[in-house]
C-alpha cells in the first residue's frame, strides 16, 4: 500500500507551541502542539525556548528538532485526522515519565 509523499515547505509560529505548517501540495495546517508534548522526545519541547529552535529538516523536508524530535511529514499533513490518537500516545508517555 503506498501513500501520498508530503513535504514542508514553510513553518511560521502563530502562537507559542502552535505553528502554520505550509506543504508542496499548496495544502496547510495550523497545529498546536502543546498537549501532545509528553514522554522522552517531545516532552523536552514542553520548554519554549527549545520549541522555538524547530527548522525544516532539508533530507526528509519535516519540521525538527535539536533533540532529535520530528513528525513524520504525512502527520502533519493529516494533523486533524492524526491528533486524537497522538494524544492517546501522549497520555501514555505521560504515565511512564511518572513511571520513572
Amino acid at each position: 500500500m503506498s501513500h501520498p509523499i508530503y513535504r514542508v515547505v514553510f513553518f511560521e509560529r502563530q502562537a507559542p507551541y502552535t505553528l502554520r505548517v505550509c506543504f508542496d501540495d499548496e495544502t496547510e495546517q495550523v497545529i498546536d502542539f502543546h498537549t501532545i508534548l509528553e514522554g522522552d522526545v517531545f516532552g523536552p519541547l514542553r520548554d519554549a525556548a527549545l520549541f522555538s529552535q524547530v527548522r525544516i529538516d532539508p533530507e526528509v523536508h519535516t519540521l525538527a528538532w535539536p533533540n532529535e524530535a520530528d513528525f513524520d511529514p504525512a502527520t502533519l499533513h493529516d494533523w486533524p485526522e492524526r491528533f486524537p490518537e497522538l494524544q492517546k500516545m501522549a497520555k501514555r508517555w505521560s504515565l511512564e515519565e511518572t513511571k520513572n
